[in-house]
């Protein structure tokens, strides 16, 4: 394995959360607890980003995220990491063709919020995405209706598992996607910058 990149065997289920962290926050690490109570993961790896390609302000320095995301996510299945500034991905479609490159074997799911859903169509390569690997959408405050009416949501129903089956979602078969509702912490980082609580 490359220096700096986490282990993973062939047969484990990672399953990749991604964004910008900008700051990480206790709705992560809620998201975080659940996806592997309920997917059917081995463990979990928050992809901390070099930046967001949709969103136009930039976020505060890599290394300011990454600690700040290790000193509130302590579990002994989830890792934190800077794998797409190592691989020099932009965008998920490629990070994950690259991590399938270098972790042959082993199976990904990708990890969402129900906020991400609702404008999933607009990332590069959605429909590319959903047909690599299985999803999981967790629940969030305010999101649950227009997530469940997404463009990407309406063009994949048939791929939909069903809520009580999400444990059998890291086996699945791409395109595979199981939205599930999850007790409600509602933190956001926009709000938590907004009300000055970060300034890395």
């Amino acid at each position: 394995m490359r220096h700096g990149f986490p282990m993973a065997r062939a047969g484990e289920v990672i399953g990749l959360l991604g964004g910008s962290f900008d700051p990480a926050h206790g709705g992560h690490v809620h998201i975080t607890r659940e996806a592997l109570k309920r997917f059917g993961l081995t463990r979990v790896w928050w992809l901390v980003s070099p930046g967001n390609p949709i969103k136009a302000r930039g976020p505060a320095p890599l290394a300011s995220r990454l600690a700040r995301a290790g000193a509130i996510m302590q579990h002994p299945r989830v890792e934190i990491t800077d794998i797409e500034a190592r691989l020099r991905t932009r965008y998920t479609a490629e990070t994950l063709q690259r991590l399938e490159a270098v972790y042959p074997g082993v199976r990904f799911v990708w990890l969402m919020g129900a906020d991400n859903l609702a404008q999933f169509h607009r990332w590069q390569d959605w429909r590319g995405i959903m047909a690599r690997v299985p999803m999981g959408v967790l629940a969030r405050p305010g999101d649950r209706i227009s997530a469940r009416m997404s463009p990407a949501a309406r063009v994949f129903a048939a791929a939909r598992l069903a809520g009580r089956a999400s444990h059998l979602l890291g086996r699945a078969e791409a395109p595979a996607w199981c939205f599930v509702n999850v007790p409600m912490v509602a933190q956001s980082s926009s709000a938590i910058r907004a009300a000055g609580g970060w300034s890395a």
